[in-house]
């Protein structure tokens, strides 16, 4: 495990991550949690006494990463940019959580099972995630519902929301 303290940064105008805010995991402290690693991977352990798990480490170039902080983390955290904070971290190599009630709704299509089975494992574990984090049982089965008519369809996640976005608006 590493423990750094560092300032909580946000990110202006930057393409996919603007607005994100984060912090900066020095190559050398990137090295000691996964060395020669010049891709995303995940930690999980400690912003100040807040919990994470599940969280990926992005590669922002030479040997630099940044640990995206989500409205989640800040709310646990109770800071914002600017903010000093103490990261515990370790690599996270436990095995993801699937949402068996997702894998059963797709066994039942074939169209949606074979979409499934051709997403890289990292899109698969998106899925899981998205639907595991629903508030409530309806919002969940929502989200599995759509997510199989748009497997069958043979859309992606954007395209799925977008889809289901337009029949929203004109109910």
């Amino acid at each position: 495990m590493v423990v750094l303290e560092t300032i909580l940064h946000k990110f202006g105008k930057k393409g996919e991550k603007t607005g994100w805010t984060y912090a900066e995991i020095p190559s050398e402290i990137a090295q000691i949690l996964k060395a020669d690693t010049k891709v995303s991977f995940r930690v999980k352990g400690r912003i100040d006494s807040f919990e994470i798990k599940l969280v990926a480490l992005v590669p922002m170039g030479e040997g630099v990463f940044i640990l995206p902080i989500n409205a989640d983390m800040r709310r646990g955290i109770h800071k914002k940019e600017g903010a000093m904070v103490r990261l515990e971290l370790t690599e996270d190599t436990d095995p993801l959580p699937q949402s068996d009630d997702l894998l059963d709704c797709i066994a039942d299509d074939p169209r949606a099972q074979a979409y499934f089975e051709k997403l890289p494992l990292s899109h698969q574990n998106y899925y899981f995630k998205w639907i595991e984090s629903a508030k409530t049982p309806e919002t969940k089965a929502k989200r599995i519902a759509r997510t199989v008519q748009g497997f069958a369809m043979g859309m992606d996640y954007n395209q799925m929301v977008r889809h289901f976005r337009e029949i929203d608006q004109r109910l």
